[in-house]
Formats: C-alpha cells, sequence, structure tokens
C-alpha cells in the first residue's frame, strides 16, 4: 500500500484513493470549494516526493490558465498510486472566513475526467 506523509503524519492509503480524500482522512482540512472538480485551485499541494507525473486536461488547463502549472498540484485531480510527500497549501486553518467549511465533499472517481495525459500531450492541443 501507498503511504501518504502530509504535515508530519504517515498513513498508508489505498492504491486508486483521491488525494484530496486521502489529505482529508490524514485529518487536514484541506479546501475543495467545488467539490473536487479542477474549478476553485482550493485543493493546491506542493510534492516533496512522489509526484505523478501525468495529469488530468482539467488541472492542466485550470493551472495553466492561472500561472501556476509547473508551480503547484490540484489533490483533486491526484490518485495514490505511489508514496507521496505532500504539503497543502490552503486550508480551513489558514483561510478563517471559511468558517471551517473546506467546500462540497468530492467524489471518490475523479471529476470531470479522470484520464492522465503527460503535460506535452496537452500543450500540442
Amino acid at each position: 500500500m501507498p503511504k501518504l506523509s502530509v504535515n508530519g503524519k504517515i498513513m498508508d492509503v489505498e492504491p486508486g484513493r483521491r488525494l484530496v480524500l486521502a489529505i482529508e482522512e490524514a485529518g487536514v482540512n484541506i479546501g475543495h470549494r467545488c467539490g473536487g472538480n479542477a474549478r476553485c485551485t482550493t485543493c493546491r499541494v506542493e510534492f516533496e516526493s512522489g509526484e505523478p507525473a501525468r495529469m488530468t486536461r482539467a488541472e492542466y488547463e485550470k493551472l495553466k490558465s492561472g500561472g501556476l502549472l509547473g508551480k503547484i498540484r490540484l489533490a483533486c485531480q491526484i490518485v495514490v498510486d505511489r508514496d507521496m510527500v505532500v504539503k497543502p497549501l490552503v486550508t480551513a486553518e489558514n483561510t478563517p472566513q471559511w468558517n471551517g467549511d473546506t467546500g462540497p465533499t468530492p467524489d471518490t472517481k475523479v471529476m470531470p475526467e479522470s484520464k492522465w495525459y503527460d503535460p506535452e500531450e496537452l500543450q500540442l492541443e
């Protein structure tokens, strides 16, 4: 089973689990204001290790349009399939205006599209 390390806590994660949900299960109140649909970027994370090379079209487009491509990743668009060490950047604790509401619970399946591409493929389209 892959191991996820987040904010110093290490836990086993079922392969294929959405990263945003695994982070919540680790006790971190990560943002997902759009419900995990790659529309808001509140589930942004930095990878210390284990970053997947591939990404969904939705993640690519959202990061590219926001000038964030190559800087952060969206936890809602990633499944845990290897050991990962991540740092959540937007949480209920550092966003007090949310009053603890991180957003609608994301589906267990990556939405809107659970197909992954090499970023170079997406740049050519």
